[in-house]
């Protein structure tokens, strides 16, 4: 899946796992500055190399060979979608929930934190419906979430 910026989406391999992961770091720290990770860079990076990239469905944006996007679907759950911050608003992450709607024709849930609020924006534009909104204890992070879902 290309497009007019030479941005295309695929499916990542063995390789792209750090590279992955680097998006992911870089996009939490500029998106999320006060929500505190309970893992280190390093086990960030050891989860997309050993569980994330080998065993779920997890895709890349990649643009003049380098990784600029990451999305894992498990199922109806679109467990992780982040974007280079330099390639926010450029459309990937429009590309990226299309892909997840078709691999996911039933429908799809995902959750975010409370505090993200741009990401509600992005995801209510996407017919995405918050369902369930949390304290935190369920998550790592200890943060409030909300659940959104997207029904067909």
């Amino acid at each position: 899946m290309n497009d007019r910026e030479g941005v295309v989406l695929r499916r990542a391999v063995d390789a792209d796992a750090a590279a992955a992961a680097d998006v992911w770091l870089r996009s939490f720290a500029a998106a999320l500055p006060t929500v505190v990770r309970p893992r280190s860079d390093d086990e960030v990076r050891q989860y997309f190399r050993e569980v994330l990239v080998p065993l779920r469905e997890t895709w890349v944006a990649e643009a003049a060979g380098a990784v600029v996007g990451v999305m894992v679907l498990q199922g109806e759950l679109l467990a992780q979608l982040y974007l280079d911050p330099d390639r926010r608003g450029r459309g990937i992450g429009d590309r990226f929930v299309a892909l997840a709607k078709e691999r996911g024709p039933q429908g799809l849930t995902l959750w975010t934190f409370q505090v993200n609020k741009p990401a509600h924006r992005f995801y209510e534009r996407h017919g995405f419906v918050a369902v369930e909104f949390t304290d935190g204890s369920g998550n790592e992070e200890r943060e409030p979430d909300v659940r959104y879902e997207w029904r067909p």
